[in-house]
């Protein structure tokens, strides 16, 4: 059998990160591959990340009694990172240790975003110093890195080396395309592809409630949807992350009892990418709106999926929250997943073979 390196951002205290890692893991194995993830270390980054898990809200500062909650939620993630396979560890900033692959791929994540604040710029992601037979991506993002902004030579020269190119956004479709003049495969993301992975912790609730994920809301969208869920008697709860306006906060949640928490939501409220994902694949009725960092991201995948009226803007009604938040998600939108999906099965079949 092959051997088949991933390699993506495996060690970030995000809930998306863990998720899709786990999700293309599992998802290859059910493929016939038998995956490791390749466990780069940095004592930079691995700080970089713990000052992020305890200070998430940045510039705002976190309160001391939320610190111990943030830390709990950090030690859930190292746990649950435990349970991945992992290849040998090597230094991400000199990949010499790395053992050789037949296939490595690089993979999901914002593995090329060249703006992320402790990742951007590593050429390992760039397919930089592996030593493999076959070099692909599946589901790369380039995050908030614009198209507009377009790919320096030296980038555009390490993806032209790539065997096969595949990405989870039009954003990164129109980089590859300008940069290195080849048609990216578009597919989705690991979560999407893959929902079966996806094991939780039961959450059991007292009463219905909506899961808020993500932080740094802008004041209107708060607003509207605090309107709406008093409205139905409906308890916000802040997962991950404080929102002063939910009323309740679940700082310490695991990335395990963050899948119990969506699937078991009336409905979810988010700015993040990756609450737009588990929204769709529990078929939860979902609010989204955009911020700076998530917006390409974010935009073209509800596009993608055909789900532009879940994002809401400052001149949004009532009435729209009211339409989108009382019912699930539509059936077009489950013939598009569908349709993608066997799509982005396809493309993974042929990289494997």
């Amino acid at each position: 059998m092959a051997r088949l390196g991933v390699l993506t951002f495996h060690r970030c205290i995000n809930y998306g990160s863990f998720w899709q890692a786990r999700c293309l893991v599992h998802g290859l194995r059910s493929l016939g591959a038998d995956p490791v993830i390749l466990d780069h270390r940095s004592a930079r980054v691995s700080r970089a990340e713990l000052r992020c898990a305890l200070r998430p809200l940045l510039p705002a500062r976190t309160a001391p009694a939320d610190i111990p909650l943030y830390a709990s939620k950090a030690r859930k993630f190292l746990s649950a990172l435990a349970s991945l396979p992992l290849s040998a560890p090597f230094a991400l900033d000199d990949p010499a240790g790395l053992e050789d692959c037949d296939i490595v791929v690089i993979g999901s994540d914002e593995v090329w975003n060249l703006r992320h604040p402790w990742y951007g710029g590593y050429p390992l992601f760039y397919g930089e110093g592996l030593r493999a037979r076959s070099l692909v991506s599946y589901a790369a993002t380039f995050g908030n890195h614009s198209a507009a902004s377009g790919l320096d030579h030296f980038w555009a020269e390490r993806l032209s080396k790539f065997d096969e190119i595949s990405v989870r956004d039009e954003n990164s479709r129109r980089i590859v395309e300008k940069a290195v003049r080849r048609e990216a495969a578009l597919v989705l993301d690991p979560c999407l592809q893959f929902p079966e992975t996806i094991v939780s912790c039961r959450h059991t609730a007292s009463r219905p409630y909506v899961a808020v994920y993500g932080h740094s809301f802008p004041a209107w969208f708060q607003k509207a949807i605090c309107r709406w869920a008093a409205a139905r008697s409906l308890p916000l709860v802040s997962i991950g992350y404080r929102n002063e306006w939910a009323d309740e906060q679940w700082l310490d949640a695991g990335p395990y009892e963050f899948a119990g928490c969506i699937a078991g939501a009336e409905a979810v409220v988010t700015n993040f990418f990756h609450g737009c994902v588990f929204a769709l694949l529990n078929t939860k009725p979902f609010a989204c709106v955009l911020s700076d960092y998530r917006s390409n991201k974010i935009v073209d995948l509800t596009q993608l999926v055909g789900a532009e009226p879940h994002v809401m803007a400052p001149g949004t009604s009532q009435a729209e929250y009211e339409a989108i938040l009382d019912e699930a998600p539509g059936r077009a939108i489950a013939e598009r997943l569908a349709q993608l999906r066997a799509q982005s099965r396809t493309y993974l079949i042929n990289v494997l073979n």
